[in-house]
Formats: C-alpha cells, structure tokens, sequence
C-alpha cells in the first residue's frame, strides 16, 4: 500500500475547509433571508390588521400581501394568534434595547423606573395605530392574545424580568417581603398606562407621557415609604391581595 504524500493531504483538508466555510455561508445566507421573510410577513399582517381589522384578515390575505406562499406563511407562524404574540415579543424585544442604556446609567430606583416607562412608549409608537383594532380581541378574558393569558406568559414573564432589573443596585432600600413581588406589581402598573396609551389621541401620545411620568414619582416615593414600620401592615396586605388576584386567574389561564 502507498502512503498518501504530504501535497494531497494539504489538499484535502484545504478542500475540506473550504466545504465547511462554503456550508456555514449558505446556511448564513439562508437564515438572514428567513428572517427578512418573517419580519414582511410580521410587517404585513400589522397593516393588514389595521385596514381590515382582526377577523376580517386570514392567513391567506397575510401571504398574498407578503409575497409568499400560504404554505410559506404558515411555516413562519402557525396562525393569527402566533403573529400576534410575535408582535408581542418583537415589542418587548424593542422595550429591552431601549432600556439598557437607561439600567447602565441610572442608579436611582425612580430614574430606572422612569426611564423604563419612557422606553416604552416610546418603541410602542409605531404600534399606536394598529392597537385599537387589537384591544377589541385582546380585551376578551378567554382570548390567548389577552396579555394575561396563558400564551402570553413567555412574553409577561420576560417583561417582569426586565422589571425586576430596575431593583438591582439601586438605592430605593426595598423590603425584602416586597422585593419579591415588585416586579409583577410594576408589570401590572405599566399594563395600566398601556390601556390609557391604547386610548390616548394627543398630540404623539403626550398625555401618556405625562401620565407615566407623574406615576411613576407616586410609585417611587410608595416604594421607599414601604420601609417605614407604619406602612408594612399596607405592604402586607397589598402582597395579600395580589396572591389572592393570581389564585383567581390562574383557572381562566
């Protein structure tokens, strides 16, 4: 038998690298055009939504507007329901870029809340004229678009967890037997200016914005009033009442 000499094996693994990089490129290419191809289907449905309302936009208008085939928009997302929670998560992915910069320089507990609420609002604008038609399904208690629906949980709790972000390293001095739970109550307060947004036809939103900067100095200074001895009986109690709130609607999720 004769050996394989030095020059073919150089060769070969020269080829072989060059396959493997060739194979990594196509597969690059080809995962950068399914998510341009998403994100039109995503980006249709969203006007779709907004000229035709909810019902009356089927998957099938979604893919002739986006240029591909049912089969090819059905891959992507598995229903209307599904397109909704990816705007849901796309939203919230928006709301966590724009934050970062607000929980790497801020430090006090108002600032960071502050910041997070503006964040909000302002990656929700482009939304604005498409949230009236989804409010009308979203509202209904038995619908998986409702935020506090069992569908919806992968997006809430990733939205809680950027809440409880705003608590580490500040100074607001937070009880430990309220630590725990802020980050939901803060979710459930932001739910509140999302409504009034939903509903707001000012000037770009600004009664929003003032709504959620007012607010959010009410809730600073409840928060840092939650440490004095007068107050924990409150604290308890409003702790309680959540449970409670979280007993009742685990059946309807």
């Amino acid at each position: 038998m004769t050996a394989p000499n030095a020059a073919e094996g150089v060769t070969v693994a020269t080829t072989d690298r060059g396959l493997r990089f060739a194979a990594a490129k196509h597969e690059q290419l080809a995962t950068a055009k399914g998510e341009r191809t998403r994100a039109r289907i995503l980006d249709t449905a969203l006007r779709l939504f907004h000229e035709r309302g909810w019902r009356g936009t089927t998957m099938r208008d979604v893919a002739a507007e986006s240029g591909v085939s049912l089969g090819n928009a059905y891959y992507y997302f598995a229903s209307k329901e599904s397109l909704i929670q990816a705007i849901y998560a796309q939203s919230h992915e928006e709301h966590a870029a724009a934050s970062e910069p607000v929980l790497a320089r801020e430090r006090t507990f108002r600032a960071r809340l502050g910041g997070l609420m503006k964040a909000k609002l302002d990656t929700l604008a482009p939304y604005h004229r498409f949230a009236g038609v989804l409010f009308a399904t979203a509202s209904d208690p038995a619908s998986p678009l409702n935020p506090w629906s069992a569908a919806s949980e992968p997006v809430r709790a990733n939205s809680r967890a950027l809440f409880a972000r705003t608590l580490e390293g500040c100074d607001a001095g937070i009880p430990k037997a309220l630590r725990e739970d802020l980050p939901e109550l803060l979710w459930t307060y932001h739910m509140g200016i999302i409504l009034f947004w939903v509903h707001d036809r000012s000037p770009g939103c600004a009664a929003s914005y003032r709504l959620a900067e007012r607010t959010v100095d009410m809730v600073a200074r409840m928060v840092t009033l939650s440490r004095l001895p007068p107050l924990r009986p409150l604290v308890r109690s409003v702790l309680s009442l959540m449970a409670d709130l979280r007993d009742a609607s685990a059946p309807a999720a």
